[in-house]
């Protein structure tokens, strides 16, 4: 019965938090994946303004150089622990295009991007 009781708790726990930005995506996991997103060191970008939205943390960014970004990462939690998405930003007056990287700026083009004309 106890037994019974004890997993039936962990599974509305796990349930109720799976859906959570704020309990499924860190401060950390924010900073290392916008780092990777943008290509950047960690510490050389300040992290502000987040907004937990269900299963999406929005923030901006701004960084040691002046340039803005609005990014937003995705977490859930399940039986495996958390999974935080990849960082996705634009940056601020530009339109909305995504931040530019490596293959966008010509640093890196392997055949899927040459095949979709992206290089």
């Amino acid at each position: 019965m106890k037994k019974t009781l004890a997993l039936a708790s962990a599974a509305a726990f796990v349930a109720l938090t799976s859906g959570c930005a704020s309990f499924a995506v860190s401060n950390e996991a924010i900073e290392r994946n916008t780092a990777q997103a943008l290509g950047l060191a960690k510490g050389s970008f300040t992290i502000a303004d987040r907004v937990n939205d269900g299963v999406k943390a929005s923030y901006t960014v701004k960084t040691n150089t002046g340039k803005q970004y609005a990014c937003y990462v995705t977490g859930s939690v399940s039986q495996l622990g958390r999974a935080v998405s990849d960082a996705i930003c634009s940056e601020v007056g530009k339109g909305g295009k995504p931040a530019a990287g490596a293959a966008a700026t010509g640093g890196s083009c392997n055949a899927l991007l040459k095949a979709a004309g992206k290089c």
